[in-house]
């Protein structure tokens, strides 16, 4: 199997853990009231499958596209970088414009 398929499959576990995490906190909490209300419903499973897949798909994504823009590049990363000097003079291209007329005048 591929790297990046392996890194991408790892990368979805990690994210639908997290929301497990997350979706748990949400009922123990009680946020908005969605732990009694999910216990009072006959079908609040439901709400539970559906709030663990969704938050899954996107902290899946996210967790991916953490791990991938941080693959970037070999250069240095973060703070002062230092200037690369090549010895060469910069080149300043001047078009050539006609002064103004003051007050109407030519």
């Amino acid at each position: 199997m591929p790297a990046l398929v392996k890194l991408y499959i790892r990368q979805v576990v990690v994210g639908f853990g997290l929301a497990a995490l997350f979706v748990g906190m949400l009922l123990w909490m009680n946020v908005a009231n969605l732990g009694t209300l999910v216990a009072a419903s006959d079908i609040g499973f439901v709400a539970v499958i559906m709030l663990w897949v969704f938050n899954g798909i996107v902290f899946a994504g996210v967790q991916f596209s953490i791990v991938i823009m941080r693959m970037g590049s070999d250069g240095p990363r973060g703070g002062k970088r230092e200037p690369r000097v090549t010895g060469e003079r910069a080149r300043v291209h001047v078009i050539e414009q006609k002064p103004p007329h003051i007050l109407g005048r030519r």
